[in-house]
């Protein structure tokens, strides 16, 4: 604490405001006990990619080509690069680079509803319904972005944590909960950039520049905004101007950073780079995600973005409940599986993996059954998440599901423990406390502890 801080502490205490009393309200974490060991973190930074709409285990890392054709589908299993480790054919290039992969088969939440499923998969925190097209509202649980950027902040950049380049929502543009900072408030939120990276050049929705405004106009603007805002506060002081001035700190801060503003270019990788990636918008995402890791971001997550006609559509994004085999095998799995392999040989070539953690999830998995118009419906019994990075061993399989991929016959694993995990592995206490805004003790994980396999003991 500063000087002046020590002095308004003093001055505060004649009025029953002691210093506890204080951090409690700047929402100080308490740690319950500090976890030790070499994998606490390891991670500096984090990249997360959430496949919305559910991806199918069955096309993807979980096959089963011993299962009836109803069951299995149309494709092949392949081997991959670790003997014995066996993906769909959809995902050669992964197949690829498994030795580097740890991938959960019994990740499992018993929701399948994509609204509440994806808020408990985004919170690690059991939302109060399971039911569908639940709004979000500002009762929601921080999300494990939110939670990163506010108990890890970056040392080296204004942005620590940030979604792009969409939010998720539902059809008819329901924003699903646990996507934000919650009822911790603006303080809390993440940086949400709304863009397209395959623009050139990139325009991200209210974070450039006007034009004839320079970086000293813009500072002039911000100090008379703070001069205005001091007066405001005399007569007018409340919690909610409070989280005003604190994100109009954030977006000039980064208005102001050229590292930050310089991790925006794309333009600056050159362009068979930026092919391996994907000239897709998912693609694309994913390099920004890099570019801004490099420079100094705790953590990005890259929600797989809706485009043509998803929006409209009755299986957009991974909701494939017709046409899956067509589906993921012209759009959705040559997207993905080039654009993740890519990332990892990437992060892998610039000394980054071994400090980067990588994790891959969408909300649920897909029902065992092909249906009638030949999808696969919605399935939270039992589906695939994919870590790596951060020092994890690759090349091995947690947990199982039974032959036709519709449960976990061992070691189930539950949203709590995922975000455990990624806690954790980032220098997050998971067992450690927060004080909400009422003053109340919160836990940071719901009962979640880190998987062993991937922290150790």
């Amino acid at each position: 604490m500063s000087r002046r801080e020590w002095l308004r502490v003093g001055g505060l205490g004649a009025l029953g405001l002691s210093l506890p009393g204080m951090l409690r309200a700047q929402g100080s974490t308490a740690p319950r006990s500090v976890e030790k060991g070499a994998s606490f973190g390891r991670a500096k930074a984090c990249i997360l990619l959430f496949l919305s709409g559910g991806p199918p285990q069955h096309e993807t890392f979980d096959p089963k080509p011993e299962a009836p054709l109803e069951i299995r589908g149309d494709f092949r299993s392949i081997p991959t690069c670790v003997p014995g480790m066996h993906f769909c054919e959809t995902l050669p290039h992964t197949a690829r680079v498994a030795n580097r992969l740890a991938v959960i088969r019994s990740m499992t939440t018993d929701i399948n509803s994509h609204s509440t499923s994806g808020a408990y998969m985004l919170t690690g925190y059991m939302p109060a319904t399971k039911a569908e097209n639940v709004p979000a509202g500002p009762q929601d649980w921080p999300s494990i972005a939110a939670a990163v950027g506010a108990r890890k902040p970056s040392e080296r950049s204004p942005l620590s944590s940030v979604v792009l380049p969409e939010l998720i929502h539902n059809n008819g543009h329901i924003v699903w909960p646990g996507q934000n900072g919650g009822f911790m408030g603006a303080p809390w939120h993440p940086i949400f950039m709304k863009c397209d990276p395959t623009e050139t050049p990139m325009h991200i929705e209210g974070m450039s520049l006007d034009d004839g405004v320079s970086t000293l106009r813009l500072s002039e603007r911000y100090s008379l905004l703070q001069q205005l805002d001091r007066h405001f506060q005399a007569g007018e002081c409340n919690a909610a101007v409070g989280e005003l001035s604190h994100m109009q700190q954030k977006a000039f801060d980064v208005l102001h950073s050229d590292a930050s503003r310089s991790a925006f270019a794309l333009e600056r990788e050159s362009p068979a780079l930026r092919e391996s990636y994907g000239r897709h918008k998912f693609g694309q995402s994913v390099l920004l995600a890099r570019r801004l890791i490099e420079a100094g971001t705790r953590l990005v997550q890259v929600n797989w973005p809706r485009e043509g006609a998803d929006e409209s559509e009755s299986n957009p994004l991974w909701d494939t409940h017709k046409n899956n085999a067509g589906r993921v095998r012209d759009v959705l799995c040559p997207q993905f599986d080039q654009t993740f392999a890519t990332l990892i040989e990437d992060l892998q070539s610039r000394g980054l993996l071994d400090e980067t953690l990588v994790v891959v999830m969408g909300e649920f998995g897909r029902s065992p059954k092909i249906n009638a118009a030949g999808g696969r419906d919605h399935w939270g019994t039992c589906f695939s998440v994919v870590l790596a990075g951060a020092g994890i061993d690759g090349g091995q399989i947690i947990g199982a599901s039974d032959r036709l991929g519709a449960a976990p016959v061992s070691r189930p694993v539950r949203p709590p423990d995922l975000a455990a995990t990624i806690f954790h592995l980032l220098g997050i206490p998971a067992g450690g406390e927060f004080i909400d805004p009422l003053g109340r003790p919160r836990r940071l994980t719901d009962d979640g502890v880190a998987l062993r396999e991937l922290v150790g003991v």
